[in-house]
């Protein structure tokens, strides 16, 4: 078009820089910005609103954003492009803020505006804000949108309210590809793949079957992952088995460069058996490799406001609150015979300083919090980016049953449904 003389306009710039977006071509994006600003397009509410939508696609968010503010008019299009671009860059609160003033200015909004921010309140586990919008959404009849739809089962799912995804799911009139696999998975068989695999290796390791583990691990038709190898470690760290862990480590180091969850998991298999010279090495090639432990941290949500903790975390508000609640049940706990399992501490201390770490843990804080702020009907929802550690595990099954509440917690691994003193997992994750 350009070759033969033909000028773009404001009809033309948007379906081009849409296909910029789709295919993620930001250079291509860019000339096309640069030619809308020399034609006199640049700031049309058409144009500049398809060019914040293409920047943010592409990830560009800085971009976008300065697009956006410079715009003298914005439309709907403009609006969902910055909340979209927030929520895939993991920029939660901004994509939340932008999202409140949309609605406080009673701007105009889409079923791509409605799925995008359902979709951070998914990803940050904002239940009862996820729950508010999804009304919002019924009020305004985005919810037969098939966008909105599979945000809400993404949202619900994530929150480990498995009925109401299932009840949303059912309830969308068109289902799209993915929302099909999301019902064929439970009918069909299907071929395995790492994560299959890595599912298996983590139940023979377990049950201390390491060696039938091992056996699965060097029969597979593929390359082994860094999460089937670090299956296997796991099984190593709880069954003591330092010899095999470190044949592991190795396998894992051939891989090239690893997370250091991996490296950890090698220090705790070494701590676990009382190995702390290996276990402090392992710990030295994670600093040398310029690595760091991820903090452990765990969250609930109470009043649109989003509640964190890290061990031993003493800078929340109602901190003499939370440590007065944490002491009431511990000594519920001692009256009914419980006794702290201390191996889960992974550290060459003595048992009474293991005791006091485990006690103010990121989880059990966030618990007691809960406990001090929620009416006594609302189950407890927490959220851990770690794995919930086994001490902790039983703790919670006791205040689900001493306090009569239920308990939810998500950590890395799957959820734990704790009620009546029973936990979903079996006693197993």
């Amino acid at each position: 078009m350009l070759d033969e003389g033909v000028r773009p306009d404001d009809h033309i710039f948007p379906s081009a820089t849409k296909s910029c977006g789709i295919l993620s071509r930001w250079d291509v994006g860019q000339s096309m910005h640069c030619l809308a600003m020399k034609t006199g397009f640049g700031f049309d509410v058409f144009v500049g609103s398809s060019l914040v939508d293409m920047y943010a696609k592409c990830g560009v968010i800085g971009d976008a954003r300065k697009l956006f503010d410079e715009m003298p008019a914005k439309n709907v299009v403009s609006w969902s492009g910055m909340i979209y671009g927030y929520a895939q860059m993991g920029e939660d609160e901004e994509a939340l803020r932008l999202f409140k003033e949309v609605l406080e200015e009673e701007l105009e909004v889409n079923d791509f505006t409605f799925s995008s921010v359902i979709r951070v309140c998914g990803n940050s586990t904002l239940f009862e804000l996820g729950k508010q919008i999804h009304g919002l959404c019924l009020k305004t009849s985005f919810d037969s949108s098939s966008f909105v739809g599979s945000s809400l089962v993404s949202l619900y799912s994530k929150c480990g309210v498995i009925e109401g995804a299932y009840r949303v799911f059912e309830e969308i009139p068109v289902r799209n590809l993915g929302q099909f696999y999301f019902r064929q998975m439970r009918e069909r068989g299907i071929e395995p793949g790492h994560q299959h695999y890595a599912c298996l290796v983590d139940l023979l390791g377990r049950a201390g079957k390491l060696q039938e583990a091992l056996s699965i691990v060097k029969e597979m038709p593929v390359e082994p992952t860094e999460s089937v190898w670090g299956a296997l470690l796991t099984g190593c760290r709880l069954h003591g088995d330092t010899e095999m862990a470190a044949f592991v480590a190795d396998k894992i180091f051939e891989l090239g460069p690893v997370s250091p969850g991996l490296h950890v998991l090698l220090s705790n298999a070494y701590a676990a058996a009382g190995k702390w010279v290996e276990a402090a090495e392992a710990r030295k090639s994670l600093r040398d490799r310029g690595m760091k432990k991820e903090t452990g941290l765990s969250w609930v949500e109470e009043g649109n406001k989003v509640h964190s903790f890290a061990v031993g975390d003493r800078s929340h508000s109602k901190c003499v609150e939370i440590y007065k609640k944490l002491e009431e049940v511990e000594e519920e706990m001692e009256r009914a015979g419980y006794i702290a399992d201390t191996s889960f501490v992974l550290k060459n201390v003595d048992s009474e300083e293991k005791k006091r770490s485990m006690r103010y843990h990121s989880e059990r804080l966030a618990i007691a919090f809960a406990l001090i702020s929620f009416p006594p009907e609302r189950p407890i929802r927490v959220m851990k980016n770690l794995r919930v550690c086994g001490d902790c595990h039983s703790v919670i099954k006791f205040i689900s049953k001493y306090t009569g509440r239920t308990i939810i917690v998500r950590d890395n691994n799957r959820f734990h449904h704790f009620e009546g003193g029973t936990c979903s997992c079996g006693d197993y994750w």
